[in-house]
């Protein structure tokens, strides 16, 4: 913000006004070194991170959400493309869980999302129909769930954790590194707890250098395994004919998990869009490859050759790598707590097998286990939070 503030100002007032734009830009510099303090500090506004800082905030805590990226919810992700949105994360909700079911009721009622579909497909050498079930989706974008999860929370984006030091005065020191422009946020804030609601390897990264923690601690983050996914989002001219199907699950063999006709998604569409996920080895097999266009188009090749010759030819393709996609080896419990004298708890979709449901169940035994070590504080049950927000 300051920044363009200072563009302006040159631009349009020339040299005298200078000194104001240098005041402004010594201010926004000074606001990144100051370090702010805060009851709890939670790490990733995924699923797991928002639904614990809701929770914890509620409860009266002041609580800050520490985001790398530049939007809510992780893998709960939709990106923009020329005249269209796409969810490259999760596709869609489905009520297969307490919390997930309550969390649809909720998004439904408040008309976030809508029913996308209840046919769903399966490849087994011909396309097979699945059992009926309802497929929820937010019209705008899967992102629409983070969103609404992250209502009133206090979220710094576009800050990736460094590194977490316990202080003398019994906090923790949290020091941040900027990812990107045009965030004001600090690079360093000190906290009372801290919640990291992260990738179990991303965990470990974080804290590779912070003293005092068991050995038994970083051995159960290290042994959560991860498969990765490959994910191109295609667009093809608005000439194309539909097919009669949305969602189509694939077999690993074939190199894909699922292709989707995201554009079915969306109001009002004029040109057809589609997600394709590979299979974890597929995508193992590029974890280092620079330019993922390649692979982008072999997924492509690989679904016009099972599904509609014309998928090869696409008038848009962008590809994004997930290094940790779904949990291969998970924990086994709902969250990981360090045995350290400051509150430190790990959680999220990797502490169970159930993805989303796994996650809000994870990030509720987070946010309980930190207060016990706080506050003690009386949490509201989550359906109540959810209502508030």
């Amino acid at each position: 913000m300051y920044e363009k503030i200072r563009i302006f100002l040159c631009e349009n007032f020339g040299f005298l006004d200078l000194k104001l734009s240098f005041r402004i830009e010594l201010r926004s510099r000074k606001l990144q070194k100051s370090t702010m303090t805060f009851d709890i500090a939670a790490i990733g506004a995924g699923l797991a991170g928002l639904t614990s800082a809701a929770q914890l905030q509620q409860a009266g805590y002041n609580v800050v959400v520490v985001e790398k990226s530049r939007g809510l919810g992780g893998r709960v992700a939709t990106r923009r493309i020329p005249n269209h949105r796409a969810d490259f994360g999760a596709r869609y909700l489905e009520a297969n869980g307490r919390l997930v079911s309550l969390l649809l009721e909720i998004l439904r009622d408040r008309q976030i999302v809508q029913l996308w579909t209840e046919a769903s497909h399966r490849w087994d050498g011909n396309l097979i129909p699945d059992p009926p079930r309802p497929h929820y989706v937010p019209p705008n974008g899967m992102n629409e769930i983070g969103k609404f999860l992250g209502r009133g929370t206090r979220v710094w984006f576009s800050r990736r954790a460094c590194q977490l030091t316990p202080q003398a005065d019994n906090t923790w020191h949290l020091s941040l590194e900027a990812v990107a422009d045009g965030s004001d946020a600090p690079l360093e804030l000190t906290a009372k707890a801290v919640i990291l609601a992260v990738p179990a390897p991303q965990a470990l990264e974080i804290l590779a250098d912070t003293p005092g923690l068991p050995e038994e601690f970083r051995n159960n983050l290290a042994e959560v395994e991860y498969n990765p996914c490959i994910t191109a989002i295609a667009k093809y001219p608005n000439d194309r004919p539909l097919p009669d199907w949305v969602s189509v699950n694939f077999p690993p063999e074939t190199d894909l998990s699922w292709v989707g006709l995201d554009s079915s998604k969306r109001p009002n569409t004029q040109q057809p869009v589609f997600v394709v996920h590979s299979s974890a080895d597929f995508a193992r097999s590029h974890l280092n490859t620079t330019n993922l266009e390649a692979p982008g188009r072999e997924l492509l090749d690989r679904a016009s050759n099972y599904l509609l010759p014309w998928l090869s030819e696409p008038e848009f393709l962008q590809v994004h790598r997930w290094r940790y996609a779904f949990t291969s080896q998970p924990w086994r419990r709902d969250c990981l707590a360090a045995t350290t004298p400051l509150p430190l708890v790990c959680c999220g979709d990797w502490c169970g097998t159930r993805q989303i449901e796994t996650a809000l169940r994870s990030g509720l035994a987070a946010a309980s286990i930190t207060n016990s070590q706080l506050q003690q504080e009386v949490l509201s049950p989550i359906r109540q939070v959810w209502q508030s927000l």
